[in-house]
């Protein structure tokens, strides 16, 4: 008797645990890992230590609408398509604008938003364009412009100048916008490229920079995902309701004042 009701409270364990532990648990959400770096407002940024900006709130949105958990990972911004490439994670939005060599490495959504690259100068700078950055250098002159690594900013002005570069010699890589920022107040180089809206940032916070009035890029911002990517397809769809809605416009507006 004593081993027929072990053997029923065996099976009742048995059953239990691949009841709790099935692989089909419509009551579990998945995860969505956004890969980002987070110092790159207003997209992304931390308030205390809370990780805010458009990007986060516009992954939160599709997340909440596939019904999945997100999960942000900040990394270094060079490490960010890679790590989607790779699989490590899901989808990456970092100010990711869309570009030839990295549509080599991944495929992209939808494009969400527009990104301007501008140029930060003293304000008694004489270099009043990027056609003046050009002229110095062709002059002679050993003109240092500062980027932040992997960024649009460094790809464009590291180029040559036939491709609307200035040369790798003339282009420093740094590891964060602030990085540049830092070596721009203290003389190190002549000026900084970088996104229009951290490049406002950084002018309210540091006295004696002017943002140049004229554009030196402007470019298309979207979702990066691994080019076998099983997700990229809902999350895009996610992302089309979302800007047909308003929703997008919405948060965008939120960081960006519209003037």
């Amino acid at each position: 008797m004593k081993k027929i009701v072990a053997l029923i409270l065996a099976l009742v364990c048995v059953f239990a645990l691949c009841a709790c532990s099935g692989g089909d648990n419509g009551d579990e959400k998945k995860t969505l890992v956004m890969a980002t770096n987070a110092t790159f407002p207003p997209y992304e940024y931390y308030e205390g230590k809370d990780m805010v900006g458009i990007d986060v709130e516009i992954a939160q949105a599709i997340a909440d609408k596939l019904g999945m958990e997100l999960e942000i990972q900040d990394m270094a911004f060079d490490a960010v398509i890679s790590s989607v490439a790779s699989g490590k994670a899901d989808m990456g939005m970092a100010g990711l604008s869309v570009t030839p060599d990295r549509e080599k490495q991944v495929k992209f959504s939808d494009s969400y938003c527009s990104g301007i690259q501008v140029i930060i100068v003293p304000e008694d700078s004489d270099i009043t364009s990027a056609d003046d950055i050009l002229a110095k250098i062709e002059a002679g002159e050993d003109i240092q412009i500062g980027c932040q690594v992997g960024t649009t900013g460094y790809t464009y002005s590291s180029d040559t100048v036939e491709n609307g570069g200035f040369g790798e010699d003339h282009v420093q890589a740094f590891p964060a916008g602030a990085d540049a920022i830092a070596a721009l107040l203290s003389d190190k180089i002549d000026c900084v490229i970088i996104d229009n809206e951290p490049a406002k940032a950084f002018v309210e916070r540091n006295d004696g920079l002017v943002i140049l009035d004229s554009k030196y890029v402007s470019e298309d911002y979207a979702i990066a995902f691994a080019k076998d990517s099983e997700i990229a397809d809902d999350v895009n769809k996610a992302l089309q309701e979302l800007i047909a809605d308003g929703t997008v416009a919405k948060i965008i507006a939120k960081y960006i004042n519209a003037d």
